[in-house]
Protein backbone atom coordinates (compact mmCIF):
# COMPACT_ATOMS: atom_id res chain seq x y z
CA UNK A 1 0.00 0.00 0.00
CA UNK A 2 1.47 3.59 -0.75
CA UNK A 3 -0.14 6.65 1.58
CA UNK A 4 -1.43 9.53 -0.19
CA UNK A 5 0.53 12.74 -0.21
CA UNK A 6 -1.77 14.08 1.82
CA UNK A 7 -1.66 11.55 4.75
CA UNK A 8 2.50 12.16 4.94
CA UNK A 9 4.18 14.44 8.24
CA UNK A 10 5.13 17.83 6.50
CA UNK A 11 8.89 16.61 7.18
CA UNK A 12 7.97 13.86 4.49
CA UNK A 13 5.49 15.84 2.00
CA UNK A 14 7.31 16.76 -1.25
CA UNK A 15 10.30 15.00 -0.79
CA UNK A 16 8.99 11.60 -2.37
CA UNK A 17 10.18 11.46 -5.69
CA UNK A 18 8.95 7.80 -6.40
CA UNK A 19 7.02 5.26 -5.00
CA UNK A 20 5.72 2.25 -5.71
CA UNK A 21 4.87 -1.59 -4.08
CA UNK A 22 8.93 -2.22 -5.07
CA UNK A 23 10.98 0.43 -4.39
CA UNK A 24 10.96 4.14 -3.39
CA UNK A 25 13.23 7.46 -4.15
CA UNK A 26 13.32 10.20 -1.61
CA UNK A 27 15.16 13.64 -1.33
CA UNK A 28 17.21 12.85 1.75
CA UNK A 29 17.78 16.11 3.59
CA UNK A 30 21.62 16.88 4.85
CA UNK A 31 22.19 15.45 8.27
CA UNK A 32 19.85 12.35 7.14
CA UNK A 33 21.58 9.29 7.15
CA UNK A 34 20.02 6.44 4.52
CA UNK A 35 21.01 3.30 6.88
CA UNK A 36 19.79 2.68 10.41
CA UNK A 37 21.73 4.39 13.07
CA UNK A 38 23.51 2.04 15.47
CA UNK A 39 22.66 2.90 19.45
CA UNK A 40 25.18 6.00 20.46
CA UNK A 41 27.19 5.76 16.64
CA UNK A 42 29.65 8.13 16.33
CA UNK A 43 29.04 10.66 12.84
CA UNK A 44 32.57 12.06 13.77
CA UNK A 45 32.87 15.69 11.53
CA UNK A 46 30.20 14.09 9.26
CA UNK A 47 27.05 15.44 11.22
CA UNK A 48 26.13 16.78 14.40
CA UNK A 49 22.75 15.50 14.71
CA UNK A 50 22.16 12.81 12.38
CA UNK A 51 18.85 11.59 11.51
CA UNK A 52 17.08 8.53 11.02
CA UNK A 53 15.58 8.69 6.95
CA UNK A 54 14.57 4.85 7.43
CA UNK A 55 12.83 5.13 10.62
CA UNK A 56 10.80 7.81 9.49
CA UNK A 57 9.88 5.87 6.27
CA UNK A 58 9.22 2.89 7.59
CA UNK A 59 5.74 4.56 9.63
CA UNK A 60 4.11 4.96 6.04
CA UNK A 61 6.02 2.59 3.80
CA UNK A 62 6.93 -0.36 6.20
CA UNK A 63 9.75 -2.34 5.64
CA UNK A 64 12.49 -0.97 3.17
CA UNK A 65 16.54 -1.20 2.85
CA UNK A 66 18.60 1.52 0.96
CA UNK A 67 20.19 -0.16 -2.09
CA UNK A 68 23.17 2.47 -2.23
CA UNK A 69 24.68 4.89 -0.03
CA UNK A 70 24.93 8.85 0.41
CA UNK A 71 26.61 10.36 2.76
CA UNK A 72 25.13 11.92 5.80
CA UNK A 73 26.73 15.54 4.67
CA UNK A 74 25.19 14.85 1.05
CA UNK A 75 21.60 15.34 0.12
CA UNK A 76 19.38 14.24 -2.63
CA UNK A 77 18.01 10.79 -4.14
CA UNK A 78 18.28 8.01 -2.18
CA UNK A 79 16.70 4.73 -3.71
CA UNK A 80 15.45 2.52 -1.26
CA UNK A 81 13.99 -1.62 -2.08
CA UNK A 82 10.61 -2.31 -0.56
CA UNK A 83 10.58 -5.77 -0.65
CA UNK A 84 13.41 -8.65 -0.98
CA UNK A 85 12.61 -9.45 -4.80
CA UNK A 86 13.41 -5.74 -5.64
CA UNK A 87 16.46 -5.01 -3.45
CA UNK A 88 17.98 -8.10 -4.95
CA UNK A 89 17.23 -6.92 -8.58
CA UNK A 90 18.25 -3.11 -8.51
CA UNK A 91 21.63 -4.43 -6.10
CA UNK A 92 22.58 -6.59 -9.67
CA UNK A 93 21.52 -3.94 -11.43
CA UNK A 94 23.87 -1.16 -9.36
CA UNK A 95 26.84 -3.68 -9.72
CA UNK A 96 26.38 -3.75 -13.42
CA UNK A 97 28.22 -0.96 -15.11
CA UNK A 98 25.94 1.42 -17.19
CA UNK A 99 23.08 0.24 -15.66
CA UNK A 100 22.54 2.74 -13.10
CA UNK A 101 22.56 6.63 -14.04
CA UNK A 102 23.87 8.63 -11.20
CA UNK A 103 24.19 12.49 -11.17
CA UNK A 104 25.60 15.08 -8.63
CA UNK A 105 25.76 18.63 -8.50
CA UNK A 106 28.97 19.93 -6.37
CA UNK A 107 30.31 23.68 -5.77
CA UNK A 108 33.94 23.75 -5.32
CA UNK A 109 36.83 25.69 -5.08
CA UNK A 110 37.96 27.15 -7.97
CA UNK A 111 40.73 25.43 -9.91
CA UNK A 112 44.55 27.51 -9.36
CA UNK A 113 45.18 26.46 -13.46
CA UNK A 114 43.14 25.52 -16.78
CA UNK A 115 40.46 22.89 -16.08
CA UNK A 116 38.81 21.49 -19.75
CA UNK A 117 34.99 22.08 -19.60
CA UNK A 118 34.25 18.72 -19.46
CA UNK A 119 36.32 15.35 -18.39
CA UNK A 120 37.10 12.17 -16.59
CA UNK A 121 38.93 11.62 -13.31
CA UNK A 122 40.40 8.12 -12.76
CA UNK A 123 42.22 7.48 -9.53
CA UNK A 124 43.02 4.51 -7.02
CA UNK A 125 41.01 5.08 -3.87
CA UNK A 126 42.22 3.32 -0.59
CA UNK A 127 41.31 3.75 2.91
CA UNK A 128 42.68 6.40 4.88
CA UNK A 129 42.00 7.29 9.04
CA UNK A 130 39.08 8.23 10.40
CA UNK A 131 36.47 7.22 8.01
CA UNK A 132 38.44 8.80 5.27
CA UNK A 133 39.51 7.76 1.67
CA UNK A 134 42.50 8.88 -0.71
CA UNK A 135 42.49 9.04 -3.83
CA UNK A 136 46.09 7.75 -5.74
CA UNK A 137 47.16 8.47 -9.25
CA UNK A 138 47.60 4.59 -9.94
CA UNK A 139 47.26 1.39 -8.06
CA UNK A 140 48.63 -0.15 -5.46
CA UNK A 141 47.43 -2.81 -2.28
CA UNK A 142 43.77 -2.01 -1.03
CA UNK A 143 43.06 0.45 -3.70
CA UNK A 144 40.33 0.10 -5.96
CA UNK A 145 39.58 1.59 -9.64
CA UNK A 146 37.62 5.06 -9.36
CA UNK A 147 36.08 6.73 -12.05
CA UNK A 148 33.80 9.58 -12.55
CA UNK A 149 32.90 11.72 -15.65
CA UNK A 150 32.42 15.79 -14.90
CA UNK A 151 31.14 19.17 -16.38
CA UNK A 152 31.71 22.43 -15.55
CA UNK A 153 28.37 24.27 -15.74
CA UNK A 154 29.39 27.31 -14.10
CA UNK A 155 31.37 29.73 -12.03
CA UNK A 156 31.30 31.90 -9.50
CA UNK A 157 33.04 34.87 -8.02
CA UNK A 158 34.66 32.36 -5.56
CA UNK A 159 33.10 28.83 -6.75
CA UNK A 160 33.27 26.28 -9.93
CA UNK A 161 29.72 24.80 -10.20
CA UNK A 162 30.28 20.67 -11.32
CA UNK A 163 27.77 18.28 -12.64
CA UNK A 164 29.36 15.01 -11.76
CA UNK A 165 28.21 11.63 -13.51
CA UNK A 166 29.54 8.71 -11.12
CA UNK A 167 30.84 5.67 -13.59
CA UNK A 168 32.05 3.81 -9.84
CA UNK A 169 30.98 3.66 -6.90
CA UNK A 170 33.47 3.86 -3.96
CA UNK A 171 33.59 4.86 -0.48
CA UNK A 172 33.48 8.98 -0.33
CA UNK A 173 34.48 8.16 -4.12
CA UNK A 174 33.44 12.19 -5.32
CA UNK A 175 34.94 14.06 -2.23
CA UNK A 176 38.09 12.09 -2.43
CA UNK A 177 38.73 12.59 -6.17
CA UNK A 178 37.78 16.07 -6.67
CA UNK A 179 40.32 16.47 -3.24
CA UNK A 180 43.04 15.22 -5.21
CA UNK A 181 42.67 17.77 -7.97
CA UNK A 182 42.74 20.51 -6.08
CA UNK A 183 39.11 21.34 -6.20
CA UNK A 184 37.58 20.34 -2.34
CA UNK A 185 33.56 20.57 -1.72
CA UNK A 186 32.58 23.35 -0.38
CA UNK A 187 32.22 22.74 3.49
CA UNK A 188 33.80 19.61 3.05
CA UNK A 189 36.22 20.29 6.13
CA UNK A 190 37.41 16.21 6.04
CA UNK A 191 39.00 16.68 2.40
CA UNK A 192 40.01 20.04 2.38
CA UNK A 193 37.38 22.46 2.42
CA UNK A 194 38.87 25.56 4.40
CA UNK A 195 35.45 26.73 6.14
CA UNK A 196 32.41 24.76 7.12
CA UNK A 197 28.97 25.03 5.61
CA UNK A 198 26.98 27.11 8.18
CA UNK A 199 23.85 24.86 8.89
CA UNK A 200 26.78 22.38 8.03
CA UNK A 201 26.29 19.47 5.76
CA UNK A 202 29.14 19.77 2.53
CA UNK A 203 27.72 21.15 -0.94
CA UNK A 204 27.51 17.86 -2.46
CA UNK A 205 23.56 16.88 -4.12
CA UNK A 206 22.52 13.63 -5.80
CA UNK A 207 20.50 15.77 -8.54
CA UNK A 208 19.61 12.57 -10.32
CA UNK A 209 19.00 8.84 -10.46
CA UNK A 210 17.44 6.61 -13.42
CA UNK A 211 17.89 2.91 -13.01
CA UNK A 212 15.81 -0.09 -14.45
CA UNK A 213 12.11 -0.43 -12.71
CA UNK A 214 12.44 -3.97 -10.55
CA UNK A 215 8.30 -4.54 -11.78
CA UNK A 216 6.47 -6.82 -9.99
CA UNK A 217 7.24 -9.44 -12.50
CA UNK A 218 11.51 -9.20 -11.44
CA UNK A 219 12.43 -12.68 -10.40
CA UNK A 220 15.70 -11.30 -8.46
CA UNK A 221 19.48 -10.34 -9.75
CA UNK A 222 20.34 -10.93 -12.87
CA UNK A 223 16.85 -10.84 -14.08
CA UNK A 224 15.41 -7.80 -16.35
CA UNK A 225 11.92 -6.24 -15.38
CA UNK A 226 9.10 -7.49 -17.72
CA UNK A 227 8.32 -4.01 -19.00
CA UNK A 228 11.50 -3.14 -19.57
CA UNK A 229 10.96 0.44 -18.04
CA UNK A 230 13.89 3.22 -16.70
CA UNK A 231 12.66 5.08 -13.74
CA UNK A 232 14.06 8.58 -13.49
CA UNK A 233 13.56 10.47 -10.13
CA UNK A 234 15.65 14.23 -10.23
CA UNK A 235 15.92 16.55 -6.97
CA UNK A 236 16.14 19.82 -5.98
CA UNK A 237 18.43 20.78 -3.35
CA UNK A 238 15.97 20.54 -0.32
CA UNK A 239 17.61 23.58 1.60
CA UNK A 240 17.66 26.10 -1.61
CA UNK A 241 19.28 29.31 -1.26
CA UNK A 242 21.22 32.09 -3.08
CA UNK A 243 24.39 29.79 -4.05
CA UNK A 244 21.94 26.59 -5.38
CA UNK A 245 20.18 29.12 -7.05
CA UNK A 246 23.40 30.34 -8.96
CA UNK A 247 24.07 26.86 -9.78
CA UNK A 248 20.88 26.17 -11.26
CA UNK A 249 21.13 29.40 -13.60
CA UNK A 250 24.33 28.61 -14.86
CA UNK A 251 23.36 25.14 -16.43
CA UNK A 252 20.03 27.06 -18.00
Amino acid sequence: MLPAEGDLPPDLAGRILHADEQCLVVNKRIGESAEPLAAGQDQGEDAAAPGDLPGLLVKHFGPLQAVHRLDIPVSGCVLFARCPNALSFLAAAFARPGEVEKTYWAVTALPAGELPETGELIHWIGRGRGNRSVAFDGPGPGRKRAVLRYRIRGRGDRYLFLELTLVTGRHHQIRAQLARIGLPVKGDLKYGAPRSEKGGGIRLHGYSLAFPDPGPGSGGAGEPPENGKIIRAAAPPPRPDALWDAFIRAGG
